[in-house]
């Protein structure tokens, strides 16, 4: 196989959550006092941490108090509205068994911070598939730095150009291009002709139904 490790972003890609995500970053913002366009916000935000975001939008003097507050009035609104919509990808619970039969290890690589990790991973049991996640607080910056998909490669043991990264967003791929691994984009936020021409993109699919993973291994 060409591929000896999987590598799957968390929002957006796991579980189609982005549009609650977003909306519950419009609202927090609008209580801050700045107005967003969600679709240049998404653009402009997705893969990035918390803090970075709020920095960016709020401006680089927020203070970390006022980072804190902002940033737990955000993700709170986000899980309270997400809770009951929380369900796996259509064909990820197949494509997951599919790769541990092959014995393939696989991680997640999250810019989300611990508390929304476990709000989808150990609600919906997916934990227990993956050898290690990294989250927010393992990293100093999110995508498209690509030190997320590094430092899961490192962990796993696996070298990066070993490594097949799923994501649904523009600054994953670039974060997966920048760290040297192929990646398979999940259309649940972007459409696929935006990564149109990306010699890395082997795919882009609107689920993991569409997704033939032996086929995918054997690919290059």
């Amino acid at each position: 196989m060409k591929y000896n490790a999987l590598i799957f972003d968390m929002d957006g890609t796991l579980v189609h959550n982005m549009p609650i995500h977003n909306q519950a970053w419009q609202d927090t913002l609008a209580e801050a006092g700045v107005q967003i366009d969600k679709d240049d916000f998404n653009r402009a935000t997705t893969g990035k941490k918390t803090t970075e975001i709020l920095r960016l939008m709020l401006g680089a003097q927020l203070s970390d108090s006022e980072t804190a507050y902002w940033g737990k009035r955000k993700e709170t609104l986000y899980r309270e509205r997400f809770a009951d919509c929380r369900e796996p990808l259509p064909g990820l619970l197949h494509l997951l068994d599919q790769a541990h039969s092959l014995s393939l290890p696989m991680a997640v690589a999250s810019a989300a911070p611990p508390e929304n990790i476990s709000f989808i991973l150990d609600e919906l049991d997916l934990r227990r598939h993956f050898e290690t996640v990294i989250g927010a607080h393992n990293i100093q910056n999110g995508k498209p730095d690509p030190e997320i998909f590094l430092k899961a490669a490192q962990t796993l043991g696996v070298e990066p150009a070993q490594c097949l990264v799923f994501e649904d967003a523009l600054t994953g791929i670039e974060a997966a291009r920048r760290a040297g691994m192929d990646a398979v984009m999940i259309c649940t936020t972007i459409e696929a002709h935006e990564v149109a021409g990306q010699a890395h993109v082997l795919q882009a699919v609107p689920d993991f139904t569409h997704i033939d993973l032996p086929a995918l291994l054997g690919q290059g």
